[in-house]
């Protein structure tokens, strides 16, 4: 089950676009937050963001999310 914490997360690597900046931002390690963002993945049983060696970008899945997570974390 999505969770507050999963949201920060969500809307910290749409902005930085970068797994190391994103959890720095957010106060935990790389791993965590990339295993975190990857259960999220895997229970809505889509790609979030498309990930390259140098750089993360959300997917349409993710850009959809995106609004809700922000809406979330604002309450």
């Amino acid at each position: 089950m999505m969770d507050l914490r999963q949201m920060e997360y969500v809307v910290a690597l749409a902005e930085e676009e970068q797994f190391t900046r994103a959890a720095a931002l957010c106060g935990v390690s790389q791993s965590g937050l990339s295993a975190a963002i990857r259960a999220l993945e895997d229970e809505l049983g889509t790609r979030l963001f498309a990930r390259t060696t140098r750089r993360v970008a959300p997917t349409e899945a993710g850009l959809a999310l995106l609004p809700y997570a922000r809406a979330v974390l604002d309450q």
